[in-house]
């Protein structure tokens, strides 16, 4: 377990180590914006017990969530000067467990898109293969990860996006349900899919981490009040009597024979732990609706959300004749053309004139996709797919298409946890062609004992746990 293994090391020697690996695979993987001086982190760790569950441990945020004192710019050129007056919640939360904060992860550029090559700072390369693409948003939080340079690091999922870059990568992506973290001090993409999600190599660590992050917080009225589980202490490998269902749509969408076989023979090895394996469908035409649906909604709470960077009140500004001018300079050179792209396609779902035939629309076909999800739940603890189609894409062949004609469900399924607000949660099975491959697995509403608990039978049956793993193709 890589967080016990941290913390029987020396600390001071275990964050800088891990600070300058961060470095070293700047040249490679490009993952970090900006690297933090932990001195004064480690300060402060003299007044923490040395039994707090993160203590010394080095982690990296991804570039979105605000620190106090120390740069933060989502990966927006408008941001490039932003530095924050306060810590998010999680912030905090992460350093009273003892965590150290040692740099700020690449991102795609405000959280929007999934391959992380539209960071103004430049694309993020896959830990595994340097050609290959990281999955994005929280690329550069998951390279880290996945190059053994830290052992946790956090992430925000508004589609998939802790979830994709893990299943590229071969570590754990964990989206816990809506309102579980606190999202205080994260700077928002679409606040209603919007969700604080982490990176870990292993199941015990990922519960230990929700133990840290979950709670309610008062500055963020989403945030439940629920009472946090002991994650950790409740794990328990036994699938006697658990039902997983099988969702055959994404399935049926797999692009690469390698991960339908890998996911089939790893079905059959749940089932002889006790699991009972069904398969379920899903309303077609519905799952079909996934991206059209998801990109309405998200792009029009991205457009309301990020109205006020405008160069006027705080980030880069542009000179401009008068108010307006400066406005419409600061934006047009301060966002890349993809978000400038799905600004446009914001406002214009947000006309009033457009609202009732395209926004409104949206919402209502994602509570119907969410009332199916229900329905397949209804009569089982989890339902898993493949987490990809295919292993991570090369980088000459990927961009970030908007509403282009590549529709595949193997490829956006995820987002049905975004849509319901459910956990959900990815992790390693195997390998094809040399690079990870996995599954994801979403449950009921702050059911994440579950997704655990399965996740550790998956884990025991893969032996894929920690990230100095090697590549066995």
């Amino acid at each position: 377990m890589d967080f016990e293994r941290a913390r029987k090391q020396d600390v001071e020697g275990r964050v800088y180590e891990a600070l300058e690996k961060a470095k070293e695979a700047q040249a490679r993987l490009n993952a970090a914006v900006t690297f933090v001086d932990p001195k004064e982190q480690l300060k402060e760790l003299e007044a923490i017990g040395a039994d707090a569950a993160m203590y010394g441990m080095p982690v990296v945020l991804k570039d979105n969530v605000n620190t106090k004192g120390i740069r933060t710019t989502a990966s927006s050129r408008i941001l490039d000067n932003y530095i924050p007056v306060y810590n998010a919640h999680i912030v905090d939360k992460l350093q009273a467990a003892g965590a150290v904060v040692i740099a700020k992860a690449s991102m795609d550029e405000l959280g929007m898109g999934g391959t992380n090559r539209n960071a103004y700072t430049g694309p993020v390369n896959n830990a595994w293969d340097e050609s290959r693409i990281s999955g994005g948003s929280s690329g550069g939080s998951a390279a880290l990860v996945a190059a053994g340079v830290v052992p946790f690091a956090i992430g925000t999922d508004t589609g998939d996006s802790v979830r994709k870059p893990a299943a590229y990568q071969g570590i754990i992506g964990m989206k816990p349900t809506y309102g579980r973290i606190s999202r205080y001090g994260i700077i928002p993409y679409a606040s209603s899919l919007d969700h604080v999600g982490y990176f870990t190599t292993s199941v015990q660590d990922t519960a230990v981490a929700l133990e840290v992050l979950a709670g309610r917080d008062d500055r963020d009225m989403t945030s439940s009040n629920r009472a946090v589980e002991a994650y950790a202490a409740n794990l328990n490998h036994d699938l006697r009597g658990k039902r997983i269902a099988v969702l055959d749509n994404v399935q049926e969408a797999v692009a690469d024979p390698a991960i339908r076989e890998n996911f089939d023979a790893l079905m059959k090895k749940l089932e002889a732990r006790g699991a009972t394996v069904t398969h379920v469908r899903m309303d077609d035409k519905l799952m079909k609706a996934l991206m059209p649906t998801y990109y309405i909604i998200a792009n029009a709470e991205a457009t309301a959300n990020h109205s006020n960077l405008d160069g006027i009140r705080f980030g880069m500004r542009e000179a401009g004749e008068n108010v307006e001018d400066v406005m419409i300079n600061t934006r047009t050179k301060g966002f890349c053309s993809y978000v400038r792209k799905r600004f446009v396609i914001g406002s214009y779902s947000l006309f009033v004139e457009n609202q009732d035939k395209i926004f409104r629309k949206a919402q209502k076909v994602r509570r119907l996709i969410v009332e199916e999800l229900n329905r397949v739940l209804a009569n089982s603890d989890v339902v898993i797919a493949s987490a990809a189609g295919t292993i991570a894409p090369l980088a000459e062949e990927s961009k970030d298409s908007h509403l282009g004609a590549d529709n595949n469900v193997a490829e956006n399924h995820m987002v049905l946890g975004n849509f319901s607000g459910y956990p959900s949660m990815t992790m390693p099975t195997g390998f094809a062609e040399g690079m990870p491959i996995g599954i994801n697995m979403t449950a009921k509403a702050f059911d994440e004992q579950t997704l655990f608990n399965i996740g550790l039978a998956i884990e025991e049956e893969t032996g894929l746990k920690g990230n100095d793993v090697e590549v066995d193709a």
